[in-house]
C-alpha cells in the first residue's frame, strides 16, 4: 500500500506539473555546488524544447517521501556521498516507481557515488550508455555520446546508467561536468559553444524524462 501511494504521487506529479529537484545528501560532499546550473538549464529547456518547468528547483533529501513529487532529481559535488539504509530503500523505490536520478561528478565524487549506486541496485551493474541511446539523439544529436565540458583528468567523458526493464532510471555522468557548463557564463568562463553543448545535453536528459 505504501508503494502504491508513492506511485500515485509520482503519476500525479507527471500529469499536472513539471518540477525538478536537487538532492541534498549526507557525507560531507558539497551537494550545493553549481547553484546557477539547474535554474539555467530550466530556463534553456523551457525556451528551446517547450517544457514548462518551474523556474526554481526544489531541494529534497534522499530519505524524504517528497522525492516522489519530482520526476527528475539531480545531484552533484566534489566529495563524499553517504546514504543511510533508509535512504537507499527510498531511492530504490523512487527509481523503480518511475523516477530518475542524474548524478553529475563535479570532480571528486566518483569513488563515493559508485559505491552508493551499487547499494541502491546491488544486482545491476553500471553500464556505459551507448551513443545511439535516445538520450543522445533527441532533440539534439550527440553522435559520439556525452560531450566533453571540462577536462579534469583528460579522460574521455562517459555516461553510465542503471537500466531496469530497458528503462534508464539512473544516469551517472563522469569526466564531463555538465553542471559546470550549465552555470552562469562568468563562473567558469567557458566559451559560448561549450556552454551550449552542455545545455543541449541537459535538455536531452529532460526531454527523455518527460517523453519516455
Amino acid at each position: 500500500m505504501k508503494n502504491l501511494i508513492f506511485i500515485l504521487i509520482l503519476i500525479s506529479s507527471f500529469s499536472y506539473s513539471q518540477e525538478i529537484a536537487l538532492l541534498k545528501y549526507n557525507g560531507g560532499g558539497d551537494w550545493y555546488a553549481n547553484p546557477t546550473s539547474l535554474p539555467n538549464l530550466i530556463k534553456y529547456s523551457n525556451q528551446t524544447i517547450n517544457t514548462n518547468i518551474k523556474s526554481k528547483p526544489a531541494t529534497v533529501e534522499p530519505g524524504s517521501p517528497d522525492i516522489f513529487a519530482y520526476p527528475f532529481i539531480h545531484m552533484t559535488g566534489h566529495g563524499n556521498v553517504v546514504f543511510s539504509d533508509a535512504e537507499i530503500s527510498n531511492l530504490r523505490n523512487y527509481l523503480l516507481s518511475g523516477g530518475f536520478l542524474h548524478a553529475d561528478d563535479n570532480y571528486g565524487m566518483d569513488k563515493y557515488i559508485r559505491k552508493e549506486i551499487k547499494r541502491i541496485f546491488p544486482n545491476n551493474d553500471l553500464i556505459e550508455v551507448p551513443a545511439n541511446h535516445p538520450i543522445f539523439q533527441k532533440p539534439n544529436v550527440f553522435a559520439s555520446g556525452l560531450p566533453k565540458i571540462h577536462e579534469h583528468d583528460n579522460k574521455r567523458p562517459q555516461a553510465f546508467g542503471i537500466f531496469v526493464d530497458n528503462r534508464l532510471v539512473l544516469l551517472y555522468t563522469f569526466e564531463c561536468d555538465l553542471g559546470d557548463g550549465w552555470e552562469d557564463s562568468e563562473v567558469h568562463n567557458d566559451p559560448k559553444d561549450v556552454r551550449e553543448k552542455a545545455l543541449k545535453m541537459g535538455a536531452n536528459i529532460l526531454n527523455y524524462i518527460f517523453n519516455n
